[in-house]
């Protein structure tokens, strides 16, 4: 996936007057959890809260905000500074003299906050309830969001990918939408053409090394061009307990080959053979077209990396 941090700066730079929407609070059915946070700019916005008539009320009323700064602040100069006795206002304020229709209270100091009922009263049968906390990204704020991204950039778990095919590449491509690190690893230079700028490419003779080399909790998935190569790529991947996810595409044959091989040449046990997940993506679906086995492999590895350790 795309930096975080780098989208946030790139959109912070491009906005000297923005504003940050976070979910304070959510209980019951909501669209997104506490914690999830968005930016606005009067005509821009990065990340989302949950979309919906929800996140629709948060933008208009984080962007009437912002307009009713004194125009100093909106054009993000810090040295042009107002009257004190016209010093200003804080968005609470904003709120109490500019009501409109959707709930909503008061913060403290530049902040406002709403406590919004997911109901038909705004268009949304959720059933939940959401308060938001709206406030201007001054300085401190935005040194504050920058870090807080770099360290979620950081969080994002590893995913390996042996072999840059057809279904490598459309693999490549679903999983450089997610929070994830994708990294793919070929022998043949031509295979990595074309892969998502998102992807770390690495061309080596020696696959097998990134799989020795790889943080706790990576996933690897193995699909090159040669069957051999993949054997000795997924019998170096059992071999990591602390690997997440480890999956190989191929067939029932294909499968029963390579346990024949892992037990009796490899030195592998069943146990760790019991871990291999094969064919990827499950075989609920007879449709072998790339795209379908990568979207169907793609959530089947999102589904391992996301399970409590």
């Amino acid at each position: 996936m795309a930096s975080t941090r780098q989208g946030v700066e790139t959109f912070l730079n491009n906005s000297p007057a923005a504003a940050l929407i976070e979910v304070a609070e959510a209980k019951g059915s909501t669209p997104r959890e506490k914690g999830a946070w968005m930016l606005v700019s009067p005509k821009a916005t990065f990340g989302t809260i949950g979309g919906g008539q929800l996140e629709f009320m948060a933008i208009a009323r984080a962007r009437e905000a912002l307009a009713l700064r004194p125009s100093s602040l909106r054009d993000g100069d810090p040295e042009k500074s107002v009257p004190a006795a016209s010093s200003p206002p804080r968005l609470g304020d904003i709120a109490s003299r500019h009501p409109l229709a959707d709930p909503l209270h008061k913060g403290e100091g530049d902040e406002l906050s709403l406590d919004i009922p997911l109901g038909p009263e705004i268009g949304q049968c959720c059933g939940g309830r959401v308060e938001l906390s709206i406030r201007h990204i001054d300085a401190g704020l935005r040194d504050e969001l920058v870090a807080t991204a770099a360290a979620e950039d950081a969080a994002y778990p590893y995913v390996y990918l042996f072999g840059g095919g057809h279904v490598g590449h459309a693999l490549a491509s679903a999983l450089s939408l997610l929070p994830l690190r994708v990294s793919v690893i070929e022998t043949r230079a031509e295979a990595l053409d074309g892969m998502p700028d998102a992807v770390v490419r690495k061309l080596t003779p020696v696959p097998e090394e990134a799989v020795r080399s790889a943080p706790s909790g990576s996933a690897f998935v193995v699909l090159t061009h040669d069957h051999a190569l993949d054997f000795l790529i997924v019998a170096e991947a059992l071999k990591r307990r602390d690997a997440a996810y480890v999956g190989m595409i191929g067939s029932k044959t294909k499968k029963a080959t390579f346990r024949s091989w892992f037990l009796k040449t490899a030195g592998g046990t069943e146990e760790e053979f019991a871990r291999l997940v094969s064919p990827i993506g499950g075989n609920a679906l007879r449709d072998k077209r790339p795209s379908v086995i990568a979207a169907l492999a793609a959530a089947e590895i999102m589904t391992a990396l996301a399970k409590p350790e």
